[in-house]
């Protein structure tokens, strides 16, 4: 077992490997985060983990995207809002974020552009320091080769109906055929950050045991998940299909 000790940075989102996340950190207790991480020679992976807060837990109020402002709320302990036992706050199975760019603007607040590398399961949580930090275990993605190839197919094939049903027929699709990625476990996790769905759904999907499950499960959902779409009068959350989503 590959145990590791990170700087832990709970979400009310879900981080998958090969994924890009922005983040706009102005609590105290995450700018020390960042402050600690830009001391790791930028030759070096600058880690930490992310994990997504239960429902109803309450989340830092930094989150993912660059807005162009934000109040600065008053200073946090690292485990203020996740309660006694902060662990219990969130799901135990996170992402490992890779900053690659950590730039602090004047006001001492950050951008930061990581991006998820490997799924590690959470053994403990420490917030005796600054800021929250985690015991973690890797956790081995198993695609079955074979299974897992042939799921791919008929998930990306899925995903482009789902796509031009939710975007519309004449809108340019996410992913074109000259750019679709050949793994499956990357195909999996590409259709789980691009699909509308609930945090609790992209949740299930990154701690799947194994490629094959998550993307059985997938087609599942995006079946499903168009048929609703040919029957709503409008479609919610339509610019998420217009946005790239960039991989590792």
């Amino acid at each position: 077992m590959t145990t590791a000790h990170l700087p832990l940075f709970p979400l009310n989102a879900v981080l998958f490997p090969g994924l890009v996340l922005p983040l706009n950190v102005f609590e105290e207790r995450y700018r020390a985060m960042m402050r600690e991480l830009l001391k790791t020679d930028e030759n070096e992976p600058r880690r930490f983990v992310v994990v997504a807060v239960r429902d109803g837990r309450e989340t830092a109020t930094t989150g993912t995207g660059m807005p162009e402002s934000a109040a600065v709320p008053a200073d946090l302990a690292p485990a203020d809002g996740f309660g006694a036992d902060p662990i219990q706050s969130f799901h135990r199975v996170g992402c490992v974020a890779d900053a690659a760019k950590i730039r602090e603007r004047a006001d001492g607040t950050f951008e930061v552009l990581a991006t998820g590398t490997t799924r590690v399961r959470l053994l403990s949580v420490d917030a005796s320091g600054p800021f929250l930090t985690a015991e973690v275990e890797h956790l081995a993605e198993d695609e079955e080769a074979g299974e897992a190839r042939t799921l791919a197919e008929g998930v990306m094939r899925a995903f482009r109906t789902y796509q031009k049903r939710l975007a519309g027929a004449s809108e340019r699709s996410l992913t074109t055929g000259g750019d679709l990625p050949d793994e499956p476990s990357v195909v999996s996790y590409l259709v789980a950050a691009a699909t509308v769905l609930d945090v609790g759904t992209k949740q299930r999907l990154l701690q799947a045991p194994d490629t094959a499950t998550r993307l059985r499960e997938e087609l599942t959902l995006l079946r499903k998940e168009t048929a609703v779409i040919r029957h709503l009068p409008s479609l919610p959350a339509v610019d998420l299909t217009r946005a790239p989503t960039h991989l590792n």
